[in-house]
């Protein structure tokens, strides 16, 4: 189970008693998600999620996280809503973490995705993407291309033992990715705004053939819109032979083109950061591979997953391989 901090029954209580939920009924451990301790948390007045942020989260971006949930939920975009307490404040402290709770979602994440999830996807996306355009705040993509090369370096002395050359490989598109990465602002640059940057499927919740709920929004940030559909590319649309569905890339973005279009910036732009997307997500698994804790709680994600996506995205000329026009 990924719970990092156990909470005594005794804070528990003391917790709660600072909402208007009534009293606790129940408090179960979550064993899905790996940054923080979450509970399903059950109170006279409904079921909430309980979460304690634990330390790969820094504390400081946690007002803007918190904040835009409000914002999207107010938007109508399906996700969490915190709570705020009797003193109007979202965030507190529990077991000496920061905390917080918000609302439950009803629904499953998709264990066998379909055309049809990833086309309700494509337009839950598009709908977030334009609910944070009034959104006041910004935050950086902490793991946005400036940060792969800290993180490859961090890895490279050892990535062979994972497979092979699979150093020189990596050093060799890192050097190309990082040249070609577009400019933020720059004055042909693809469109940017605020985007979830981890919308795997687990993160995604349906509920009576229809898109519930959108969760986990502990990485969203200010970036290139066509970046958040890079990374659910890779997400979503390779089967578990690693081959590249070209059916659900088609339903993700005829989707969610029907609710934002895409600028042509934007799709001349969307093979490299599918490429991009691909190498930040091997080399922060490959990281966890090679620095895994004795007593991890969690079992680290292989790498080589993303080494032949990153390869695919790497033939890629044009939008046309993603089913587009």
């Amino acid at each position: 189970m990924a719970v990092y901090t156990e909470v005594s029954d005794e804070d528990l209580i003391a917790f709660v008693a600072e909402f208007d939920i009534g009293e606790v009924v129940a408090c179960k451990g979550i064993a899905e998600g790996i940054e923080n301790s979450n509970f399903l948390l059950t109170t006279e007045t409904g079921s909430y999620i309980l979460t304690l942020y634990e330390k790969r989260v820094k504390r400081k971006d946690l007002p803007f996280f918190l904040e835009l949930m409000e914002h999207l939920a107010a938007a109508a975009v399906p996700c969490p809503t915190p709570l705020r307490g009797r003193d109007g404040e979202c965030l507190r402290g529990l077991s000496g973490r920061p905390a917080a709770i918000v609302s439950f979602l009803e629904g499953m994440w998709a264990r066998r995705v379909t055309p049809r999830h990833c086309a309700m996807l494509g337009e839950a996306m598009a709908g977030l993407h334009l609910a944070g355009a009034d959104f006041r705040r910004v935050r950086a993509n902490d793991f946005s291309v400036g940060a792969w090369r800290p993180l490859f370096e961090a890895s490279a002395g050892r990535a062979d033992e994972v497979q092979p050359g699979l150093a020189r490989e990596l050093a060799a598109e890192l050097r190309k990715v990082e040249s070609d990465w577009p400019r933020e602002h720059g004055q042909d640059s693809p469109p940017m705004g605020i985007i979830h940057a981890d919308l795997f499927p687990d993160n995604v919740f349906f509920r009576g053939g229809r898109l519930s709920g959108l969760i986990d929004f502990y990485f969203a940030c200010t970036d290139f819109f066509a970046y958040d559909l890079a990374i659910c590319l890779n997400a979503w649309c390779f089967e578990d032979e690693r081959s590249f569905n070209i059916t659900k890339a088609r339903h993700m973005l005829s989707a969610y083109r029907k609710v934002r279009d895409l600028s042509a910036a934007e799709l001349d732009a969307l093979p490299l950061f599918a490429r991009g997307a691909a190498l930040r997500f091997l080399l922060t698994r490959l990281y966890d591979w090679l620095n895994k804790p004795a007593d991890a709680l969690v079992t680290p994600k292989n790498p080589l997953e993303y080494l032949e996506k990153l390869r695919f995205h790497r033939g890629v000329r044009g939008p046309g391989a993603y089913g587009l026009d």
